[in-house]
């Protein structure tokens, strides 16, 4: 009989406190193995929600693709001018960017993600 006491099955995951019950089958056996099998699939699910939140850390911030929400800004007419909008580190050899010297732009992002860092409140 299902409503019989002796059936159901509760099982506890000690390390993470997450509880599973299960009184769906005739015997104890098949709810242990039901029990089992609802308990590693939640297990799962929280271990993809910590690799999920770990990864959304190491991301960092990311922001919408549209219009005006570009990070760099080239300008070839009527002046040369190359301008990071997060640092507002300007450059004004535009041909050197174009061929890949990115070196003080990184250095000027690093600097204030640095800033940002040392002027967060420690926990």
């Amino acid at each position: 009989n299902v409503n019989k006491v002796e059936t159901a099955i509760r099982m506890t995951h000690l390390p993470t406190g997450t509880v599973v019950q299960c009184q769906n089958e005739r015997s104890q056996l098949q709810n242990r193995i039901g029990a089992m099998r609802v308990l590693k699939a939640k297990l799962y699910e929280l271990e993809q929600q910590k690799k999920d939140a770990e990864f959304q850390n190491i991301v960092g911030e990311k922001k919408d693709i549209a219009w005006g929400s570009q990070i760099r800004s080239y300008v070839f007419q009527p002046y040369q001018m190359v301008k990071d909008h997060r640092t507002n580190h300007e450059s004004g050899n535009v041909a050197a960017v174009m061929d890949g010297a990115l070196d003080s732009f990184i250095e000027a992002y690093l600097t204030m993600k640095a800033s940002k860092a040392s002027h967060m409140p420690a926990n």
